[in-house]
């Protein structure tokens, strides 16, 4: 094969990081939840926004749905695709047009539970063989990295993929684009991040100083895509930074200063739409709408989270394999059982908190006009914040905490003040 995927190293999974890895789905399903509050003429228009991609029913060697009561389970494949196409200064030197988080959805048949498995991107599987999405022959497949699916064959071959290495038949997909971060996140009037230690990159040029910050549409971009100068580093803790961030961005979207904005609600809504890609069955809102719908119904609180069971590849500790215990996982989701005991440990609930709004320590700032900025109550604006326009120009953003701590100081800080949970 000669499918080149740049080294990354996979990082240890902490609870805390866990309890992160949760909604990157959101941005496809819960987003629906709030178009009812436009009009027919703007619905269809948003309906127009969404990707349509043919193609998951003529897929060949696909394991049987598996349906033991009246009732159909439903399994849906949620995507994060970063094709890089010039969003974003500062992180460079990365494959374009990989998979970022894929998460497995599976909502149980009597709609009374719903659970979601990310699969790291780093893992080492048995691909299919795919068609290329370049449409130039067939890519045989063998052992690579998962996540070279997506750059092969797209969607469709993700698909592929993940049924091969789970025998679980996926019904629906959705793909969310990471380049429309920026202009969903530039909608809500930028979306504040927590960070909980130190960002100092010195090869992307990203400085954060411990505390939370009102980022923009580009820094967001660069804050999610950072693999150097933190230290959890790696691919597993860059996916969960950036579904981290997806829960607070859809925390804002769905608040009441969102809800109660007009053209703040239609911008983000058309970003928002614009960036999706469906199978034809999930191409119109109204089908959208109806999942959504059933994960309001389900409750937050019955809807969970796990990430895939792994460990290093002994081969490659830059990479993962999935352990015995991931076949289990996905025996369960095939016959539609909820989550084993044996995994309700790591469970994390789509209820839990995001970074609070109300955080003692805040930052923000604005490219065009310079920056504010206060990260504690006598903090000074004008002097924590260095944010200049010809650092701007270069691809550097640099916000400046002051207060006389040691970064991990700083870190268990923001932990106690709810910044990171």
């Amino acid at each position: 094969m000669s499918d080149h995927v740049p080294k990354r190293r996979a990082s240890t999974a902490t609870g805390r990081g866990r309890r992160v890895a949760k909604r990157l789905l959101v941005v496809g399903l819960s987003l629906v939840l709030i178009v009812g509050a436009v009009g027919v003429g703007l619905y269809k228009h948003f309906e127009g926004n969404i990707t349509s991609l043919s193609g998951l029913n003529t897929l060949k060697d696909r394991p049987t749905k598996v349906q033991t009561g009246s009732k159909e389970p439903l399994n849906v494949l949620v995507m994060g695709s970063d094709t890089r196409k010039g969003q974003g200064k500062a992180v460079a030197g990365s494959t374009p047009g990989l998979s970022d988080t894929t998460i497995l959805l599976h909502l149980s048949a009597d709609r009374s539970s719903a659970y979601g498995v990310s699969i790291p991107r780093d893992t080492m599987v048995e691909r299919p063989a795919c068609k290329r999405k370049d449409g130039k022959g067939t890519d045989p497949g063998g052992l690579t990295q998962f996540n070279a699916a997506f750059a092969i064959g797209g969607a469709l071959c993700t698909i592929t993929t993940v049924e091969h290495i789970t025998n679980v038949h996926i019904d629906h997909f959705v793909v969310v684009d990471f380049n429309g971060f920026r202009k969903m996140v530039d909608a809500l009037g930028g979306v504040q991040v927590c960070v909980p230690e130190e960002v100092n990159d010195t090869t992307g040029r990203i400085h954060l100083a411990a505390g939370t910050y009102n980022v923009t549409g580009e820094q967001a971009l660069d804050y999610v895509r950072v693999r150097h100068g933190i230290s959890a580093n790696g691919d597993i803790g860059r996916m969960k930074r950036q579904q981290t961030f997806v829960a607070a961005m859809i925390k804002k979207a769905v608040s009441a200063g969102t809800l109660a904005n007009p053209v703040r609600l239609l911008k983000f809504l058309n970003a928002a739409t614009s960036s999706l890609t469906t199978d034809p069955g999930f191409a119109h809102l109204r089908q959208l709408a109806s999942l959504g719908e059933s994960l309001k119904n389900i409750g937050l609180d019955n809807v969970q989270f796990v990430t895939a069971p792994w460990q290093p590849y002994p081969e490659d500790t830059n990479r993962v394999e999935l352990t015995a215990a991931a076949a289990g996982l996905w025996k369960e989701m095939r016959y539609d059982r909820p989550l084993g005991s044996a995994y309700t440990s790591q469970v994390v609930k789509a209820s839990d908190s995001t970074p609070s709004s109300s955080a003692s320590s805040s930052s923000s700032a604005s490219p065009s006009s310079g920056a504010s900025a206060s990260s504690s109550p006598s903090a000074s604006a004008s002097s924590d914040v260095d944010y200049g326009d010809a650092a701007v120009q270069a691809g550097t953003f640099t916000l400046k905490n002051n207060k006389a701590q040691t970064e991990e100081q700083k870190k268990e800080t923001a932990e106690e003040n709810g910044l990171c949970t």
